[in-house]
């Protein structure tokens, strides 16, 4: 997917004084004066993963290692927003692999997640682009995801379930094809199967 262009601050600075206005707020008071300006440039951050090319974010950061033995990075901590109300969800993300004969530098893990997070998303896409890119990046005999996070869109709205946690998972390779393999993840990652 090519990089979406940068977006509009100006005018999304522009649309967010109109929203407030919505709201029965008022913009021009002390408060919100700079408001529109700073939900801009946030939410360019916070969007900022349709900008990111992940053959980029990875630049060549993947090494020849003749290992077959299972490599796993856990709790990289997950900001993201929920497309359907365009609240916060955040947690925990979980990554394990088996190579064949190429591994990630390692921040690039992190790097690919918040490439993804930094969109309007689902948890449970979130969970299989990152397990996607993962195992197409280094040619993995196999790859398991798992993100575990609280979304806001439930705890603040809603049913206002407060201490609810979804958990998605997504298996390839080897992880889907063999039960051990799947299990000595999930045990590793601290969780049980079952």
């Amino acid at each position: 997917m090519p990089a979406a262009t940068n977006p509009d601050d100006a005018r999304i600075a522009c649309l967010t004084r109109e929203l407030l206005v919505e709201i029965g707020e008022d913009p021009d008071r002390e408060g919100l004066l700079k408001t529109p300006e700073r939900v801009a440039k946030a939410l360019s951050f916070l969007t900022s993963g349709y900008r990111t090319n992940a053959e980029e974010l990875i630049n060549g950061a993947c090494f020849t290692q003749e290992t077959s033995s299972m490599v796993i990075v856990k709790d990289i901590e997950v900001y993201s927003m929920c497309e359907h109300h365009m609240l916060p969800f955040f947690g925990r993300c979980h990554i394990g692999y088996i190579p064949s004969g190429r591994v990630f530098g390692v921040s690039k893990l992190a790097r690919l997640v918040d490439m993804f997070a930094r969109r309007l998303q689902l948890q449970e896409r979130l969970t299989e682009q990152i397990s996607r890119i993962v195992m197409e990046s280094v040619d993995a005999k196999g790859v398991g995801v798992m993100i575990e996070a609280r979304h806001l869109c439930m705890m603040m709205r809603g049913v206002e379930k407060q201490n609810s946690t979804m958990v998605t998972s997504s298996v390839l390779g080897v992880f889907r094809d063999s039960l051990p393999t799947r299990e000595e993840f999930l045990a590793l990652i601290g969780q049980r199967a079952g």
